[in-house]
């Protein structure tokens, strides 16, 4: 595993919640970025309980991740370790009320 992946996988093991995304939960650089702080926001996530990773300021991480998750596209979303997917995932599992279950105890 290299460096890049073991970085990754530390932050995804060591936080509850992990967005890796474009900016950050105050300034999101892109509107996929913005939708996924919108809909963690609805489901009632503190956002200082969300650790983001601004992709744009390292772009081993913003290529890592992809291969980390084997997901071509970013934002990406991780509860407890596990990868919950993109902004339109996101908005679908919050539609159906499978999102705030994974957030659990983080809503």
């Amino acid at each position: 595993m290299s460096d890049t992946q073991q970085r990754i996988a530390e932050l995804v093991k060591s936080n509850d919640v992990v967005l890796f995304m474009k900016g950050n939960a105050s300034f999101p650089q892109c509107g996929f970025s913005g939708r996924a702080i919108q809909v963690l926001k609805a489901c009632g996530v503190d956002a200082k309980a969300i650790k983001t990773v601004n992709v744009l300021e390292d772009d081993e991480v913003r290529t890592g991740i992809k291969e980390f998750s084997n997901w071509p596209t970013i934002p990406q979303l991780y509860v407890k370790g596990e990868f919950i997917g993109g902004s339109d995932i996101m908005m679908e599992m919050y539609e159906n009320g499978e999102l705030q279950q994974a957030l659990g105890n983080q809503a």
